[in-house]
C-alpha cells in the first residue's frame, strides 16, 4: 500500500501539485494492545508513511491529519514520521491534546491543531476562534502554528463552511497583526 501511495504523490507532484496531504497513519488506532507489539508496529507505520513520499522534491510540503486521537504516548514515532506540517483534532478535546507540548515535547515541524469543531453546524465567532488561537500560541510556537478546522469539511453545508472559515481568515489576520505589534 505504501509504494501505491507512493505512485500517487509523485504524479500529484509532477501535475505541480506543492501541498500534498496524507491522511491518517492510523498510529493510535491500530496500536496493538500488546505493550510488547507495539513498538513493532509503531516503527512499521512510520517506516510505511515514509515510504509514501521519500521521492518528492525538497520544495513539496507533506502534511498529515490526525482525527480524535490522543497521541501522547506516541508523540516521538509522529516526530519520526518526518511530515512538513501535522494537523490534529483539538477543538473538541478542549486543546487537551496540546498538553504533550506543554509537557515540553519539542516538535520542530508545522502543527495545525484544529481552531473550530466541523462536526457542528454551530458557526463560531472570529473572538472565539482567535481565543482558541492565543491558547495555542500560549504552548506552540508561531513560526510552526497552522490555523485550520479540525478536518475535513464534507459533513457541513456551503454556508456553514463559507462563514465558519471566513471567521477564522478573520481570526487569524487578527492574531497577525496583535503578533505584529507586540514586537
Amino acid at each position: 500500500m505504501p509504494r501505491a501511495i507512493k505512485d500517487e504523490v509523485e504524479d500529484l507532484e509532477k501535475a505541480g501539485v506543492t501541498v500534498i496531504q496524507i491522511d491518517e497513519a492510523a498510529l493510535r488506532e491500530g496500536l496493538p494492545l500488546r505493550k510488547s507489539e507495539q513498538a513493532f508496529y509503531l516503527d512499521w507505520v512510520v517506516h510505511s508513511f515514509r515510504i509514501t513520499n521519500c521521492g518528492v522534491q525538497d520544495t513539496t510540503q507533506i502534511h498529515t491529519h490526525m482525527c480524535c486521537s490522543n497521541f501522547n504516548d506516541i508523540i516521538h514515532s509522529i516526530i519520526d514520521m518526518d511530515a512538513d506540517v501535522i494537523t490534529i483534532e483539538n477543538s473538541r478535546s478542549d486543546e487537551k491534546l496540546l498538553s504533550v507540548f506543554r509537557e515540553g515535547v519539542k516538535y520542530g515541524a508545522g502543527i495545525g491543531p484544529g481552531v473550530y469543531d466541523i462536526h457542528s453546524p454551530r458557526i463560531p465567532s472570529t473572538e472565539e476562534i482567535a481565543d482558541r488561537i492565543n491558547k495555542m500560541l500560549a504552548v506552540l510556537e508561531s513560526n510552526i502554528l497552522w490555523v485550520n478546522p479540525d478536518c475535513g469539511l464534507k459533513t457541513r453545508k456551503y454556508a456553514e463552511v463559507k462563514a465558519a472559515l471566513s471567521n477564522m481568515v478573520a481570526a487569524a489576520k487578527l492574531i497577525r497583526t496583535q503578533l505584529a505589534s507586540a514586537k
